[in-house]
Formats: structure tokens, C-alpha cells, sequence
């Protein structure tokens, strides 16, 4: 794998030393590898970009996406609470305040066990994890699987199935979320259309990647789909106070919505909610559909495998519209 970070500035290359040696710090010799992957690793990030989207004004910066490699399994509310804690000094070794300035740190992790077998398979986010990702910090005492080719109508298929089998469970929250509304029951309303947006999200990164990971963080989620399509700041712009508001809301409403008897939820607030994730339904439709086609018109014109040198952003901009 690579090494290098020449194609980053020295304030990147910076922020990537200091955030391996927090992982170092917390998980000690736990850590075998720390791979940075995604736009970074790949020199396609956005450092900053404030436009105007639908007539709403947006920002977006491309995250840091870094995979912890460990020597064992960790429970997830153990190791989340561990990058919690390196996230927290990060930014407070930054000195930054206002953290929606600088780019956010975005951890999955997995054992190296778990690792090698998911390349074995040829999961295509690990394949290309390996093949694009820049390795930060390796013990030694682990060797990744080789890469083994996979065909692109293998992806093809697969993306089509996670797609067909996703798709319809954040419709049917939808619909739940709308008969909680019709009786009345504005806070269950609440909890199935974060249910319908969790899914929404995780039908598009499992189209895109064939992979998503575990936990309900919507926050987490909408940034990653962002890097597939920033159609998906027209929902939930977050770029004023209700904005934010309402998606916190959301959020809130995967725990609260259950366990907290005093959470308040309004008839205005669904009113206002349902409408944004029926957008949200009608961007995820229209794009996966557009990358399955994608793969199949790759699949019909090439006789050899994936996964073929494509630019990261020709994925949505060479493909004819469905």
C-alpha cells in the first residue's frame, strides 16, 4: 500500500500526525495499522466549498476517512467511546471552536482478521481501501490479503441487491411515519422517519461502495453520502438554526422517541419533516438507479475486471441520465 502524503498540504499532513498519534495513545498496542482512505488518500478532496444549492446557501469539506486496524475485536460502544475521546482532543489540540471550519475525523475499524477476509471476499470497499488507501502507521506484524479481481458485473449485481433489498425499508418507514402522524403520535412519527432517512443513507453508500458500516449516527451517515452526491444538502441544509434544529431532532428521535417520556415532538415539526425525507427518498432513487446503470454500461464494455481506473467523480459525471 501507499505511503506517501506528498499530495497534501502541510497543514493536512499536520492534522493526519496528530490524529495517528492520539489513535496510538488510546489504543496503544492494540493498533496494527491506521489507513487513511477516501478523498484524501486520493487527492480529491474539498478543503472548502460554499455555494448555493437549490437556492440554499451550503458549505461542504471533505472529512478525514480513517480505518483503525486492530489486533482484536473491540466491542462498538467501547471503541466508539474511544474515538470519541481522540475526536475531542483533536479538536481541542486544534484550538478551534468552531469545528464546522476544519475538516472532521471519520473512523470505521475493523480486526485485522476481519479485515483480510472481507479483501479475500473482494468486498469492493476494502479492495479499493487497499488499492487507493495511504497506510499511516503499521506495526509490522501483519501482512493485508492480496487483491483479487473482481468483475464488474459482479459489483453490478451486488449493488443492485443491497439497492432492491434497502430501498423499500426506508419507503415503508415513510409510510409508518405517515400513519403515526395521521393518529396523532408526532413523537413515533419522529423515530420512523429517522428510520426511513437511516436508510436512505445506508441504500446509497451500499450501492456506491457495497459497504456500510454499523450504528445509527445520522450525522455520520449524511456526510459520507455526500461524497456520492451533494443533492443531498437540499433536504437537511443545516444552515440555519431551525435547520439545525430539525435534524438534531431527527437524530435525537432514534433514542428519545423510546426511552424518554418527556421528549416533545410537534404536529408542525412532522409537517415540515415528511416532505424534506421524501426528497431524501426521490435524490436516493434517482442516483442509485444512475450508478447501477453505471456498472452494468462498464460491465458490457469491458472483458476484463474490476476494479477498472475510473476518476473519482466520474462516477456521477459521465454517466448518461437514466
Amino acid at each position: 500500500m501507499k505511503t506517501s502524503l506528498d499530495h497534501l498540504s502541510p497543514e493536512s499532513r499536520q492534522d493526519l500526525e496528530l490524529i495517528s498519534t492520539l489513535i496510538l495513545e488510546y489504543l496503544s498496542d492494540k493498533c496494527e495499522m491506521i489507513i487513511l482512505y477516501g478523498s484524501y488518500a486520493t487527492g480529491n478532496q474539498v478543503v472548502y466549498d460554499q455555494r448555493t444549492d437549490y437556492g440554499i446557501p451550503t458549505f461542504y469539506m471533505s472529512d478525514y476517512d480513517i480505518m483503525v486496524v486492530t489486533s482484536t475485536r473491540f466491542k462498538k460502544a467501547v471503541i466508539g467511546n474511544i474515538f470519541t475521546k481522540i475526536k475531542e482532543r483533536y479538536y481541542k489540540e486544534k484550538g478551534i471552536e468552531n469545528i464546522r471550519f476544519i475538516p472532521t475525523i471519520q473512523f470505521i475499524t475493523e480486526s485485522i482478521y476481519d479485515l483480510n477476509k472481507a479483501i479475500d471476499k473482494r468486498r469492493y470497499f476494502y479492495y479499493d481501501l487497499k488499492k487507493k488507501g495511504i497506510v499511516l502507521h503499521d506495526s509490522g506484524k501483519y501482512q493485508l490479503a492480496p487483491l483479487r479481481k473482481l468483475r464488474m458485473s459482479e459489483v453490478k449485481e451486488m449493488a443492485e441487491e443491497y439497492f432492491r433489498k434497502k430501498f423499500p425499508v426506508g419507503q415503508e418507514f415513510i409510510n409508518l411515519a405517515k400513519d403515526s402522524y395521521r393518529r396523532e403520535n408526532y413523537v413515533i412519527s419522529s423515530f420512523n422517519l429517522h428510520q426511513a432517512c437511516e436508510n436512505f443513507y445506508r441504500t446509497v453508500l451500499l450501492t456506491f461502495t457495497l459497504y456500510t458500516e454499523k450504528g445509527h449516527d445520522l450525522e455520520s451517515l449524511a456526510s459520507k453520502v455526500k461524497i456520492h452526491s451533494l443533492e443531498y444538502a437540499k433536504p437537511f441544509p443545516r444552515n440555519t438554526e431551525k435547520e439545525e434544529y430539525l435534524f438534531q431532532l431527527l437524530i435525537d428521535a432514534y433514542v428519545q422517541a423510546r426511552y424518554n417520556p418527556d421528549f416533545v415532538v410537534t404536529k408542525e415539526e412532522i409537517e415540515i419533516l415528511i416532505p424534506k425525507v421524501e426528497i431524501m427518498q426521490e435524490i436516493t432513487e434517482r442516483i442509485c438507479r444512475k450508478q447501477i446503470l453505471f456498472f452494468q454500461q462498464e460491465s458490457q464494455k469491458e472483458e476484463g475486471y474490476f476494479p477498472v481506473e475510473y476518476e473519482e467523480d466520474q462516477v456521477l459525471k459521465d454517466k448518461p441520465e437514466s
